[in-house]
């Protein structure tokens, strides 16, 4: 491994470079929207626009400049202790308001894999139920006693559920932490959807082993089990790009690194000692319990002076996510709220610069789709506060001056936006292909055809997102607390009527923004069209995605070949499934 100094060094390069070419690209928006808008008479609101263009590019530019950065860079090889394992570790499952069956047979699956390491007995699972729905509650009892029948459990796996669900999932780690943390080296935090490879614990724990000083080891979690359209291009693009753009992030922030809430370990004397969270002063949305824990809770193990670490070549690390995209905005709202109250924290005190850097990079990551629909809206209005062009500006020059054209530059600005939206995603594509990572994707052609169907497909549906990040923000912003609601798992279907209930506010937003723009700058209509007409069609689109996906396209290296902890998942559900059915027929 590199040493300490060598690998700072390495680090602290690529955040200079990654941010100043962020600067550069949005600042290079800033000078060319600026040209382009004051073509037709320099005023306040060209000002506002271009400020907008230069807050907006560079979210961008940052996102893309992280995927050149994985692809350029090598994060160090990390030391492992080949050793026995030393101490014990605790697995922790949180579950809130969850299907006991699905949950219990992943744990069951997870055991079985460890058994397989011939290390099991230094594990302990321990579920940790937060669940408020009584029938839920009673049904996770009588799973319990399966699983431990199932696996001959006792004495390894454990179950409790709390009277008091105070604080959440943080708040349940933190109590399990008090009561029974000190019988334990290492924990795990896994969530009700986790899967992971027994390998890949053992792994987890060697890596922490070999490096005293490591707080907080974090994996990379692949999406799988994905059956809708939805679910099967993001399950798609989540195994293709994010390993490129987590080594990307793992390069940036060093040992400052991310913490994601789940699938990670953690040395439990660093947790119990560092993490302790606030409860912000304050009602909810801005007050409270801290919604977005996981990226405190890494600052705290930062600020302590424990190394933070994210390290994206292991493998065996699985979770499932929304199939629709209703599904997925519910979630969003409660990550939109909980970074937003990371403003809170921006100047608390001995925080690492780059941790309070990543608390404003989780605002902006919510804030930028606001300032693209102020932008559009700033643009159609622009003719109401622009002075009328002057064709005779020259005292008695007889000939009108044709203002030059600036069409030039707002294709170029449009380019450019689409480049850094699109190039490193075709960066990525070749590489696979050089590198022969294509393969596990079904081949480099059909990887093809699949990258540029996601292109197109998250193209389309943008202004969606755009609209529920930007009511999630403004919910926020006048104070409506959105809690914590369960998860959405299942099929995710949903008929046009549920799309329409959900999403009818977009179309009609995007009715009155073709209204405006052709009532008040009709050239702008071909721009808008885009962004508008995908608004007005959010039901067909999101109805659309929901349903089960039959294409051969998006294949995952998972789907080619189950991981071996799938396999014993599926075997245990079935199992189980029989015997419910057995059940039923008595």
């Amino acid at each position: 491994m590199a040493a300490p100094a060598a690998l700072d060094r390495r680090v602290l390069l690529t955040r200079t470079l990654t941010l100043t070419a962020a600067i550069l690209a949005a600042g290079l928006g800033f000078v060319v929207f600026l040209q382009f808008g004051a073509s037709d008479g320099f005023d306040a609101f060209d000002v506002l626009r271009a400020l907008l263009i230069f807050a907006s590019t560079f979210w961008l530019a940052w996102g893309a400049f992280t995927a050149l950065a994985g692809l350029t860079t090598r994060p160090p090889a990390v030391p492992r202790d080949a050793g026995p394992l030393q101490g014990m570790t605790a697995i922790l499952v949180p579950v809130y308001n969850e299907d006991p069956v699905a949950t219990f047979a992943r744990i069951a699956a997870m055991d079985a894999s460890l058994r397989a390491t011939g290390q099991r007995d230094r594990f302990h699972f321990a579920i940790l139920s937060d669940t408020r729905n009584e029938e839920v509650a009673a049904s996770e009892r009588i799973w319990f006693l399966r699983l431990l029948a199932d696996t001959h459990g006792e004495g390894r796996i454990f179950y409790r559920r709390r009277t008091n669900n105070k604080g959440r999932k943080a708040g349940n780690i933190e109590d399990f932490i008090k009561r029974s943390g000190a019988a334990y080296t290492f924990a795990i935090i896994l969530d009700a959807d986790s899967l992971m490879e027994g390998d890949t614990m053992v792994e987890m724990v060697r890596r922490m082993q070999a490096a005293p000083d490591l707080g907080l080891l974090q994996t990379l979690p692949t999406v799988i089990r994905a059956r809708s359209r939805f679910g099967r291009i993001m399950q798609f693009a989540g195994a293709f790009y994010s390993p490129i753009f987590a080594r990307g992030l793992a390069m940036m922030q060093g040992r400052t690194g991310p913490f994601w809430g789940h699938n990670a370990i953690v040395r439990v004397q660093a947790f119990a000692q560092s993490c302790g969270l606030p409860e912000l002063a304050g009602r909810p949305p801005f007050g409270g319990h801290i919604l977005s824990h996981d990226y405190v809770e890494a600052a705290l193990l930062a600020r302590a002076g424990w190394t933070v670490r994210v390290d994206d070549d292991l493998s065996g690390s699985y979770e499932e996510a929304p199939e629709n995209i209703i599904d997925h905005a519910k979630r969003d709202r409660r990550w939109c709220q909980g970074n937003l109250q990371h403003s809170r924290l921006l100047m608390a005190p001995g925080l690492k610069a780059w941790s309070r850097f990543v608390f404003l990079q989780g605002i902006l990551a919510y804030i930028a789709p606001v300032f693209w629909l102020a932008f559009l809206a700033a643009s159609i209005a622009a003719p109401l506060f622009s002075p009328p062009i002057d064709y005779f500006p020259i005292e008695y020059w007889p000939f009108p001056v044709i203002p030059v054209s600036q069409v030039s530059k707002a294709l170029l600005l449009a380019v450019g936006v689409g480049g850094l939206l699109f190039l490193p995603k075709l960066l990525i594509l070749l590489d696979a292909a050089l590198r022969g990572r294509t393969r596990g994707f079904g081949g480099a052609i059909r990887t093809l055809q699949s990258t540029l169907t996601e292109l197109l497909f998250s193209s389309i549906t943008a202004p969606v997102f755009l609209m529920f990040q930007t009511r999630s923000v403004l919910q926020v912003l006048r104070g409506a607390d959105g809690g914590w609601p369960a998860q959405t798992r299942g099929d995710g279907t949903l008929s046009f009527r549920d799309a329409w209930a959900a999403s009818h506010w977009i179309v009609t937003t995007g009715g009155i923004v073709l209204a405006f723009a052709q009532w008040l700058s009709p050239q702008l209509v071909p721009w808008l069209l885009p962004v508008a007409l995908p608004m007005v069609l959010a039901p067909v689109l999101i109805s659309w995605s929901s349903r089960p996906s039959r294409t051969t396209l998006f294949t995952t290296p998972a789907e080619r070949q189950a991981p071996p902890v799938m396999a014993l998942h599926d075997r245990v559900l079935t199992r189980w499934g029989a015997d419910l059915d057995q059940r039923d027929a008595a």
